[in-house]
Order: structure tokens, then sequence, then C-alpha cells
């Protein structure tokens, strides 16, 4: 049961925090405040990033809708803070959002479930790159295990690259995923209230969706809806369903994919807290469902517990 909205509730939307993503999550937050305050829904826009800061809002609100991305706003920490001052908030638990945080962790539990995913080989303190036994072909992508946004992450097509590459990674992140890269048309998926929204294809001239895509460049290309046939996008949206579940995702989010040139889907990673400006993915799926901004935030609000 989701949370009961008065006109006597208070909303704190938390945003800003202090990860690396910390400029996209003030811009999230001020446009999902915006669209309550809108509604006549007693909305503040709150940049927290300390316990303390947690412990008064909750003594204050009434439930707390999360615009935070990255690590500790939506890597369960907050989410741990908040069901402990027992506060209604929007989005994953804290062990769904602890793994959907952790791209490697997401994957083993994707093959667990049979569901597929690229190949990857996992770089970590016990665990160096080694090159000599390197089994994965090129080009390869190299990932921050625990960073959002596309930060850190760099495609590597020889592997007189690779070692820099990692390097580049580990200045965000001690655990480095390099995965195998996926020629194809890249898709991503939003979920609200158990249902794929419709699908968006991204197009760029970049090498893939990188940070400068998604915030700085104007050629990146969104298509929704996209020329899927009817009952290939209904495939892709019950494998993102799945995977969604799988995690152990709830109420909304977001889940990337791949199709590779023989149209075979390859699952990419999960967003418990995706980007929420009125330029985003998840409310361009929500708009092309017929939801408007203003609907998509009130209905992830009711969703809160």
């Amino acid at each position: 049961m989701g949370f009961q909205l008065t006109e006597q509730s208070r909303v704190a939307v938390l945003m800003g925090g202090k990860a690396a993503e910390r400029e996209v999550s003030l811009r999230s937050g001020a446009a999902v405040t915006a669209a309550l305050q809108a509604q006549g829904i007693a909305a503040d826009a709150i940049d927290v990033s300390s316990l303390h800061q947690l412990a008064e809002i909750a003594e204050a609100y009434d439930v707390a809708f999360i615009a935070l991305h990255g690590r500790w706003g939506e890597d369960g920490t907050v989410q741990a803070i908040l069901h402990d001052l027992q506060m209604p908030f929007t989005g994953s638990r804290m062990q769904a959002s602890a793994i959907a945080m952790d791209k490697l962790r997401t994957k083993w539990m994707w093959l667990g479930a049979g569901l597929p995913t690229p190949n990857f080989v996992w770089v970590n303190a016990q665990n160096p790159l080694d090159l000599t036994n390197f089994t994965l072909d090129f080009p390869v992508i190299v990932k921050p295990i625990h960073e959002g946004s596309s930060i850190g992450m760099q495609k590597v097509d020889h592997r007189e690259q690779l070692a820099a590459a990692v390097q580049t990674a580990q200045q965000y992140d001690d655990e480095v995923l390099i995965e195998q890269w996926i020629t194809g048309r890249e898709y991503t998926a939003a979920v609200l209230n158990g249902e794929a929204l419709p699908l968006i294809e991204l197009r760029t001239s970049h090498s893939f969706y990188d940070f400068s895509a998604k915030y700085q460049s104007n050629d990146t290309q969104y298509l929704c809806p996209t020329d899927l046939s009817a009952e290939q996008e209904q495939q892709l949206q019950q494998l993102i369903l799945r995977a969604f579940s799988v995690v152990g995702a709830q109420t909304w989010g977001r889940v990337d994919l791949m199709l590779d040139e023989q149209n075979r889907p390859w699952l990419i990673e999960l967003n418990s807290v995706p980007g929420m400006t009125d330029h985003s993915l998840v409310p361009m799926a929500a708009k092309q469902a017929g939801i408007s901004f203003e609907q998509l935030v009130k209905q992830i609000l009711l969703t809160a517990s």
C-alpha cells in the first residue's frame, strides 16, 4: 500500500548529496519539486548530505521523494536510514538499491536467473588486471562498478589501451568492470508500478552514450516510439520486468539494454533512481504512454512506503 497523500502532507524532495552525480541530482530535485508544487502539494527541495539532516527531515516531513543519484543517495544508505527513522520514501528498498548501484553484483544476479548480460572481467585489489590471461575480445568497455551517469567509463579498442583505462576507472572506484562491447542498438526502458513503459532508442555520434552524450551533446537522438515491431517491444518489456524483479527493485526505475547485430538482447544495468528532469528518459517514456511529467511525479510519490 502506498502513501496516503492529504492536504496536510509535507513532502521532502531529497537531492544533491555528495556523489559525482550531484549536479544532475540537483536538477532532478528542482524539477520534481516544481512539479509537485504545481499540483498544490507542499513540497520542499532539500540538499541533503548527512545523517543529521535526514533525522531532522524525518521530524519535519511526512514523506521523502528521493531524487538523489549515485553513492549514498541511490546505493541503499539513505534508504536504510529513512527506513530506520520510519519515514516513507519513494523507490526501492535498501537491498535492491545497493545491488542496482553495483554493476557487477547486478550482473551476477541476472546470470543466476538465466538472463542475458555481456561477458565481463572483474578487477579489484585481489584480482588485478592480468593481460596475459585476458579472455575477452576487443573492443571492451571499462566501468567503475559503483558510479552512474557513465562517469569514468571508457571504450577500449586495443589491448595496449586497457591498463590506462582501468587506471582511470580506479580513480572513481576500487572495483572495475571490464565488459564485452556489444555492437548494435542501445535502448532504455522505464518501469512504473509493475509496468514497462514504451522503450526509447538512444542514438549518439559518440562511441557510446557517455556523460557528454547524456548531458552536453546537442546531436543525441531519442527515438520514442522506436521502430521495433510491437512483438519485439513486448518481448523486451517482459525481459525488462524480469530483470527489475530479479534484483528486487520496486515501484519505479530504468533498465538499460543493447540489441546486438543479430537482434539478441543484452542487459547492461539498472537505475533505481533515474534522472528526473523534464528532459530525462523516464519522463520521455511516460509522455509516450500518455503520462505528463506532473502526473508521473505524483504517481511515484504515491508509491512511497
